[in-house]
């Protein structure tokens, strides 16, 4: 796979993650993982100003706050404890990007077990807060490996519900479950189908539908149409490279 000299795979990538807060306004933007955070942090820093987002501790930065960097100086717009983080993700008002072993067509997560759930064959990090992400706000995910493992037929435990389960909860469980965005190394899936199914959004530079549809245990919607992701403008490099991710953190994300 090949990427443009300007813009690396990784670059690329922290851009389609930024895109899916784009129309957010004033929420919690909460990205879990490196590629993530710098994308949330870029969609702060560009086009969406609202934004705001923890420093993963228990303050809201009102600067541009890199990550790797520890001793970067801070400065604080509130104070945000544990206790404060339930209430904002119950009122609907946040929206995470969180990791995902598997996902399946309809968006269905799981991060808790490999296998059989009573005996499985790897214990990964468990339910953890996944269903009330779900069920109370809008999720998006983040896969740096693309694969049949991954993006398989059926999820072996159903962290995260996707769009068939929560149609069978109906309302009002159903009033904030909203799987906006998939980004994986190989392309952006989103589920804007009749029957909100995984559909391939865009496919990044270098890659072709074909190597998608290849590592994907399903059949994917769109096809026929796929559009590139975009590339990193200048501004946004320059933020990426000097000011959010000056370690080049993101990078250990990528083989």
């Amino acid at each position: 796979m090949s990427t443009p000299a300007e813009a690396t795979l990784d670059e690329i990538c922290v851009v389609a993650c930024a895109e899916a807060f784009r129309g957010d306004g004033e929420i919690l933007c909460n990205p879990i993982g490196t590629v993530p955070f710098v994308g949330g942090r870029l969609a702060r820093a560009t086009f969406e100003p609202d934004l705001v987002y923890t420093d993963t501790v228990s303050v809201l930065p009102a600067n541009n706050f890199p990550v790797g960097v520890p001793d970067a100086p801070k400065v604080v717009e509130s104070w945000v404890p544990y206790r404060t983080v339930f209430d904002i993700v119950w009122s609907g008002k946040r929206h995470v990007m969180m990791g995902a072993s598997q996902i399946d067509q309809w968006g269905n997560q799981n991060i808790a077990a490999i296998g059989d759930f009573r005996q499985p064959k790897a214990q990964l990090l468990g339910l953890r807060g996944a269903p009330g992400n779900l069920v109370n706000h809008t999720t998006s995910y983040w896969m740096p490996n693309h694969s049949t493992r991954s993006f398989v037929a059926s999820v072996d435990v159903v962290s995260g519900p996707g769009y068939d389960r929560m149609r069978e909860l109906g309302a009002p469980s159903n009033r904030y479950h909203e799987v906006r965005r998939v980004v994986s190394n190989l392309g952006v899936f989103d589920f804007q189908t009749d029957d909100n199914r995984m559909r391939i959004a865009s496919i990044h530079p270098g890659v072709t539908v074909d190597q998608v549809v290849e590592a994907t245990a399903f059949e994917l919607a769109g096809i026929d149409d796929v559009a590139e992701t975009r590339l990193p403008t200048d501004e946004e490099l320059h933020l990426i490279r000097e000011v959010l991710d000056p370690t080049g953190a993101r990078k250990a994300e990528f083989r």
